[in-house]
């Protein structure tokens, strides 16, 4: 048994490296809270910007604050490089999000989501933009349930996760 455990390590931390060393583009997810302060926006979005400078695809959903900020960004840089996976269709997104949303060229919206509430629909909604993505980059409060959660699906996944808090 430990043998089996201490090779499921390796190999996840082959993995992660060689990830990590990885020198072409990759597909990076990004997600995080809605209530960010606008300072922390326009770092997620030059850091998004600069992602996408580098030849990466991100991957995001259409919530306001950090998901937001990761579009804007992304839309400066390259926006055939960008893919916004709705948790239910584009009406049920706020009115503020749907303009933004609108511009995006590889839009995924889930209509059959609409019926289910909004935290269970961004739940399923984070789970297919991680099985997408070889890299996760999230940015929640230590009481972001869906978030942690969704953070550690990709860990399970063998996926990079890189988890800033702002609390």
């Amino acid at each position: 048994m430990s043998q089996s455990i201490d090779l499921i390590n390796l190999d996840t931390l082959a993995q992660e490296l060689a990830t990590i060393q990885q020198t072409g583009s990759k597909r990076i997810a990004l997600l995080g809270s809605r209530h960010v302060p606008i300072t922390h926006q326009n770092l997620i979005e030059m850091m998004t910007y600069a992602l996408v400078l580098s030849g990466n695809r991100v991957i995001t959903s259409g919530a306001t604050g950090t998901n937001s900020a990761a579009i804007k960004g992304a839309m400066r840089a390259d926006p055939n490089l960008l893919t916004v996976i709705l948790p239910q269709s584009l009406e049920r997104q706020p009115q503020e999000s749907r303009q933004q949303l609108e511009q995006v060229m590889h839009l995924v919206e889930n209509p059959s989501n609409d019926s289910l509430s909004l935290a269970e629909a961004s739940y399923l909604c984070n789970k297919e933009i991680v099985s997408r993505c070889q890299q996760l980059i999230c940015f929640a409060f230590h009481d972001s349930r869906t978030l942690l959660q969704t953070c550690g699906d990709a860990e399970e996944q063998r996926k990079v996760v890189t988890l800033f808090y702002f609390d």
